[in-house]
């Protein structure tokens, strides 16, 4: 397959498989970052935060059990490759999940809802992903290297996996796998998500596209020609590649990122067509609009400072129980916290984190 099609293009379907689960996840299934901190803060519910951990449970007991098949080289993933900055991975995640509140979306949410028609989420795309070229190679970039210096490569894998391995000489990939169990147990403790079937089928789906990203990857870096990098999903820097494969493409090969985006968009509207939610929306009022443009911005830039966005920290990363993750996780629903605050109540008033003040 190699041979005939090339290895960005094999590593482009296999982004876009991945892409379109994750796109008919968000259409079908509303798996949502956003959506799931907004029902915690303000509708008292906590399912669609549960289901989010079950998707990191799932994808960290698939993706270390296939570590320990030789299927899923975690050690070349540059998030546990490059030496961990937690300044960066904490500024990053506070930008970010302000720009997420104040855009009403992530970079994956507004993808999947373009695929559903809305216009509103061009505008999002199209600025997130030039904001975070911007930031990672253009004008902006040296004033963030100034600010956050470019880690080197870690002289370990950046991973708890990986470190208790080390400390209690039991195989990282057991550990793994065992961490991941016990989110999913923690998840599933709910009666609640026990009930919905619908959201725990959608969480695994999650899982599953997250976990065959690191193992195709894998494949193609081990059998391949080029040097392929071993990747899974996100949304920040895919989405300026993509559109600066779209100007340019005769100059350019096709990649994983850019087959994970389009396949978000297109897994998006088939989930729309399926669900007869697929309608043509514009943004009416300028002040939405320009706070939409605004919280992209902050969206790309924070992505590219923490090194990843909802999805690329808070389930690629994740899977692989970076050191990264959780602090990046928790950064984003912090800064979202803060922005929905912004935004329903003012600074006038504050509320509890999680429930009503």
């Amino acid at each position: 397959m190699l041979d005939a099609l090339g290895d960005g293009n094999v590593a482009a379907l296999a982004g876009a498989f991945g892409g379109i689960l994750l796109g008919l996840a968000a259409r079908l299934g509303r798996f949502c970052t956003l959506g799931a901190i907004e029902d915690v803060v303000y509708g008292g519910s906590d399912l669609r935060l549960r289901m989010w951990v079950l998707a990191i449970g799932a994808a960290i007991l698939g993706s270390f059990s296939l570590a320990g098949f030789g299927l899923v080289a975690t050690e070349q993933s540059f998030y546990l490759s490059v030496q961990w900055s937690p300044l960066a991975t904490i500024v990053g995640g506070l930008v970010f999940g302000y720009g997420m509140a104040m855009a009403g979306n992530c970079g994956y949410g507004a993808v999947a809802r373009l695929g559903g028609g809305d216009l509103r989420s061009f505008v999002i795309v199209a600025v997130m992903g030039v904001a975070a070229y911007a930031t990672l190679s253009g004008p902006f970039a040296r004033v963030r290297l100034a600010l956050f210096p470019q880690e080197g490569a870690a002289a370990s894998p950046q991973g708890v996996a990986h470190l208790l391995g080390d400390l209690t000489g039991a195989p990282f990939w057991i550990i793994g796998a065992v961490i991941g169990a016990g989110l999913i147990v923690w998840s599933l403790s709910s009666a609640h998500l026990r009930s919905d079937r619908s959201a725990i089928f959608w969480s695994i789906v999650v899982a599953l596209a997250v976990t065959t990203a690191w193992v195709s990857t894998t494949w193609i870096s081990t059998t391949g020609f080029e040097a392929t990098p071993v990747v899974s999903h996100t949304f920040a820097a895919p989405i300026g590649e993509t559109i600066l494969f779209f100007m340019t493409s005769t100059g350019q090969t096709l990649s994983f990122a850019i087959g994970s985006v389009a396949g978000v968009w297109v897994g998006a509207f088939i989930g729309s067509l399926i669900k007869g939610h697929f309608r043509w929306e514009a943004c009416e009022d300028p002040r939405e609009l320009r706070r939409q443009i605004l919280g992209a911005a902050m969206m790309g830039a924070g992505a590219v400072i923490a090194l990843g966005c909802s999805i690329g920290q808070g389930l690629s990363a994740f899977s692989l129980l970076a050191y990264s993750a959780p602090v990046a996780f928790l950064a984003i629903i912090v800064g979202a916290w803060l922005g929905l605050r912004h935004l329903v109540e003012g600074f006038n008033h504050t509320p509890k984190l999680f429930g009503r003040s």
